[in-house]
């Protein structure tokens, strides 16, 4: 386990320069100018001094080499910089968010994994049947709608529709508090779009599994005992069946990702995923380079804990 750990280490710090550097790069050759998308219709009459002062002051005369290197050095000593957008310390934007981002995506998780293997089990126990068929189809359809589209779909659905749920936010907008069961209320749309819009290949995936299974001697010897149908389904073939799905979680990670980020927009959720948005629609630079790299954190993370986890549940693999 240490020795994975150590190795996806080693292996994380060259790609997290890697994708730095390409930020910056990018940022030079993008035609916006991070002056002017923050001046918006003032600069047309705000004098070039005023501007150049500006830019001075953002360290945007310097050359590239100089000012990554002056970013590199103020991110390991904390200093994140100022956000241009939100006109705040782009460190406070991120702690301020990132709670509420981990809560709505932890929380998608969850249902998505138990979602997966519930519905992916059913199907593959009923092969063939009408049951199977919804749901293969079912997921072959969630996979081609768009994130946005499911968004928008539930949001009219449920809140303008049937009024059952809020459309957005993360509280009512008269509410002066934070009441858990109205943030519970809102978070229940954002939360359930994210997980079904991820679940599809999941379930596609638990039902081929475990079909795959069944066929196992182990799982026949298990029928010639005698033991009922939902016994071997459940702690034979599913448990042999979870092995191959804890390294396709681990890769669905950067989906995941993206998926928060169009949720978290459409949903008004108040997260770091849609402060990516506002930060690249207004070329808010230095949290955007932040933004980028927690989202290549996350995907590391991801895959390091579905590597580990595989482990943990057959040692066998560790040798």
């Amino acid at each position: 386990m240490l020795r994975i750990v150590l190795w996806r280490l080693a292996f994380a710090v060259p790609l997290l320069l890697a994708v730095t550097a390409a930020m910056f790069a990018l940022a030079a050759n993008s035609p916006f100018d991070p002056v002017r998308q923050y001046l918006g219709d003032r600069a047309m009459v705000t004098s070039p001094e005023v501007v150049a002062r500006i830019r001075a002051e953002w360290g945007l005369d310097r050359p590239l080499l100089e000012q990554y290197a002056t970013w590199l050095g103020n991110l390991s000593s904390g200093e994140l910089g100022e956000s241009h957008s939100f006109n705040r310390p782009v460190l406070d934007v991120i702690l301020e968010r990132l709670p509420w981002t981990l809560l709505a995506t932890g929380c998608a998780i969850v249902l998505m994994l138990a979602g997966s293997l519930v519905v992916g089990t059913l199907a593959a126990w009923r092969k063939g049947s009408i049951l199977d068929r919804i749901i293969t189809g079912g997921a072959l359809a969630n996979e081609s709608a768009p994130v946005f589209w499911l968004a928008l779909a539930a949001i009219y659905v449920f809140a303008v529709t049937l009024r059952w749920l809020p459309a957005g936010g993360l509280t009512d907008a008269g509410s002066t508090t934070l009441d858990p069961l109205d943030v519970a209320a809102h978070m229940v749309l954002p939360v359930t779009v994210l997980a079904i819009s991820q679940s599809s290949w999941l379930v596609l995936y638990v039902r081929e599994s475990v079909i795959a299974t069944l066929r196992e001697d182990f799982v026949l010897g298990a029928r010639s005992r005698g033991l009922r149908e939902r016994t071997v389904v459940v702690r034979h073939a599913l448990r042999a069946a979870l092995l191959p799905f804890l390294t396709l979680l681990g890769a669905r990670v950067p989906e995941l990702v993206t998926g928060a980020i169009l949720v978290e927009t459409v949903f008004s959720w108040p997260g770091v995923a849609s402060a990516t948005v506002q930060a690249a629609l207004s070329v808010d630079f230095p949290l955007l380079a932040v933004l980028t790299l927690l989202g290549t954190l996350a995907v590391v993370a991801g895959n390091l804990l579905a590597d580990l986890a595989y482990r943990i549940a057959d040692p066998r693999t560790a040798s």
